[in-house]
């Protein structure tokens, strides 16, 4: 997961209807956390109205960093899978075993071999 994508997640999943945006690429300080822009409402040009002021109680410091250590730890814990999808076999390769035992053999042999390479 990509610094960007986690960070959006960790504040949605904290406050699903919070509007907001910063500039950087990551947010690794209370300071870092303290420059989001946050998005209170529209004014009547269609503008977003921007403060740095948090609106949001439930979305802190505190509860972003754990949010996103738990992201991070849910992600790291998930790297097997990650490495076995890029080594399986493809599609292809798979409908071609339908069809052919001996493919189907191969392919039972690649998977088992992966398996064994990358264990949960």
């Amino acid at each position: 997961m990509d610094k960007i994508e986690k960070i959006e997640k960790a504040i949605k999943n904290i406050k699903p209807d919070a509007h907001f945006s910063w500039f950087g690429t990551d947010i690794t300080t209370e300071e870092e956390f303290n420059n989001i822009d946050w998005c209170t409402g529209v004014n009547p040009n269609g503008t977003s109205i921007l403060t740095k002021t948090n609106p949001h109680t439930e979305l802190t410091w505190s509860t972003f960093s754990a949010e996103m250590d738990r992201l991070q730890t849910e992600y790291d814990a998930q790297d097997y899978a990650r490495k076995r999808k890029a080594e399986y076999p493809s599609i292809e390769e798979l409908v071609v075993a339908l069809y052919d035992t001996e493919d189907k053999a191969a392919i039972e042999a690649k998977r088992a071999e992966v398996k064994a390479k990358y264990p949960k």
